[in-house]
This record gives C-alpha cells, sequence and structure tokens, in this order.
C-alpha cells in the first residue's frame, strides 16, 4: 500500500515482504523496541509490525510537529487486520485522475500553489475509469482517452476534525482535443501547463509527493526493454 502521512511517504509491506537494501538507514524492531519520533529520522524501515504499532506510528507521523522522517517502511504480521484497522480509523474518499500526455509533453495543473494532476472524487455507480476521465475533463475542458492503470495512492487528510483517507487510483491518457483548454476556476485551478519531462522534472519540486510517485510508476510502467545484444 502507497500511503502518504503528511505527504510523508510510507508504504505499507505484507507479511514475507521488506524494503530493499539502501532505501532505509535506519531499522527498527517493533517486537523489541519502542518506536518513538526520536527514531523517525531520514528514511525509516519498522519491521515485525502490529495493527498497534501501525495505529502509533502513523500518530507520529501525523503530528503537526515537524519531523525528520523522509520515508517510512512499516512491515505488519496481518496485512488483512491492517486494511480493516485503516478502515475504522479513517473515512475513506474514493476518487480517480489522469496523467494526461500530448506527444512528449504531460497537462499539470497549477492548484492551491502547488503544480499536480486533475483528479476528484467517484461518484455512485460511477467506475474508477468513468471518474478519471469525468475529472479530467472536467476540470481542464479537455477531451481524452483512458488508458492503462498507472498505480493507486492513498493519502490521509483533516476536514471538519474528521481523519480522511483518500484512494485514488490513477490512468494513463491520451490526449484527443484540446482545443478549448481551460482551467476548472470553481476548483481553484489557476493554470494548466503542456510539460516535458524536464519542466515536469522542475514542477515536481513544488508538487507533492504522491504525484512524484504517479509519475515514477508511469515511467516504470512506460520504460522500453533493453535491446537483447
Amino acid at each position: 500500500m502507497n500511503l502518504f502521512v503528511n505527504d510523508i511517504p510510507v508504504h505499507i509491506w505484507q507479511p514475507g515482504s521488506q524494503p530493499q537494501e539502501g532505501n532505509f538507514n535506519t531499522e527498527i524492531n517493533a517486537q523489541a523496541e519502542p518506536i518513538t519520533k526520536a527514531k523517525l529520522i531520514n528514511h525509516v524501515w519498522v519491521r515485525n509490525a502490529s495493527v498497534k504499532d501501525l495505529d502509533s506510528v502513523l500518530d507520529l507521523v501525523n503530528s503537526k510537529v515537524p519531523i525528520n522522517l523522509l520515508s517510512l517502511d512499516v512491515s505488519v504480521e496481518d496485512y488483512e487486520a491492517v486494511k480493516v484497522f485503516l478502515k475504522g480509523k479513517f473515512k475513506i474518499v474514493k476518487a480517480a485522475g489522469g496523467l494526461v500526455k500530448k506527444k512528449d509533453r504531460f497537462l499539470m495543473i497549477y492548484r492551491m500553489k502547488k503544480w499536480d494532476l486533475p483528479k476528484g472524487k467517484k461518484e455512485s455507480g460511477e467506475k474508477y475509469r468513468q471518474t478519471a476521465e469525468r475529472e479530467v475533463e472536467e476540470e481542464c475542458n479537455v477531451d481524452v482517452k483512458v488508458g492503462k492503470k498507472i498505480c493507486t495512492t492513498w493519502h490521509t487528510y483533516t476536514m471538519n476534525r474528521n481523519s480522511m483517507l483518500k484512494k485514488t487510483r490513477w490512468y494513463a491518457m491520451d490526449l484527443v482535443d484540446d482545443s478549448k483548454i481551460k482551467p476548472m476556476v470553481e476548483e481553484d485551478i489557476e493554470e494548466l501547463r503542456w510539460m516535458t519531462q524536464k519542466e515536469v522534472y522542475h514542477a515536481l519540486e513544488n508538487s507533492y509527493n504522491s504525484i512524484r510517485f504517479v509519475f515514477e510508476e508511469y515511467y516504470k510502467m512506460t520504460e522500453k526493454p533493453a535491446a537483447s545484444r
């Protein structure tokens, strides 16, 4: 599960799985030592975590007090119990969005002083692909063709003092028509811009880790295998 808490990447691993060496600089065995904020520095792997341990660490990461954590990997004992726990701890919001390509350029939106990708909440009876297409077309006033699913992200936020967890499915899309392209100001979108891969790289410096993750997964998905020799 690719979870983002306070925009910090939190990857939850199923039993038997773990992050690769080099992706973390601190290892914590939850069965043998307490998890404290002081230990959450840079890139951390927490192993043998119970649901209670996960609850504690999420509260630490979600604190309003600044934290020196860059990324967190958590290997859990019971993945199904974790899913039940998350559904109880947060109100789940379902959404979908798209990464739209026009030749060698990608469509980015500027909203709330950050570069972002178009997305929105899933309506009753909609399939995720339908939501993604509708939201992109509404927010940007373009016509698109929905392609392969890229990934799913989960990110937390607070609304009316309620803890929310948004599940967003992301799809690759091809542009059909952008002759009437226009930002949806009602959704606080100030600007739409077609960007080259280099321009996207710089835009992601003023974006969200979840959006950076979507691009990383898209690039992995579209990489051409090396030619056989």
